[in-house]
């Protein structure tokens, strides 16, 4: 598996329709997904993450009562990607206005994941990151 990283500038097209870039695309594969993520952002999943993440939420047993929402809301929000000839895949609606994305988006590669964020929430979420970068790389505790 390849790990995705970096970070793109790019926008949605007058018909809602984003390409990904080349050095994120080639490790994503022909089939993967579009799903709600954290923090505002969209996750883009490779098939084989994708099925990983599914088959976590499979195991939730279902008299979880805490685990239950998260797992529905998590699993309902997924959507394949359909490119059309020219590589461009359509953003759903739900998705766009989870994320508040309206032009101007960021792909941000996050290891096994891609996330797609606004500009705008994407600027606001790391603002002061590099004055604060040493705390946050020392939490990861790598």
């Amino acid at each position: 598996m390849n790990f995705f990283t970096g970070e793109y500038n790019h926008q949605l097209d007058a018909k809602n329709r984003i390409r990904i870039p080349f050095k994120l695309k080639r490790d994503l594969g022909e089939n993967y997904y579009f799903t709600k993520g954290t923090d505002g952002c969209l996750f883009i999943l490779p098939e084989e993450v994708a099925k990983e993440q599914l088959e976590k939420i499979a195991e939730i047993k279902m008299s979880d009562v805490e685990k239950r929402r998260g797992a529905r809301s998590f699993a309902k929000s997924f959507v394949a990607a359909e490119e059309d000839n020219q590589g461009r895949v359509v953003l759903p609606a739900n998705l766009r206005e989870f994320a508040g994305i309206t032009k101007d988006v960021v792909f941000c590669g996050v290891g096994k994941r891609i996330e797609l964020w606004s500009k705008e929430n994407y600027d606001e979420y790391f603002n002061g990151d590099d004055e604060e970068y040493d705390a946050f790389f020392n939490s990861l505790e790598i």
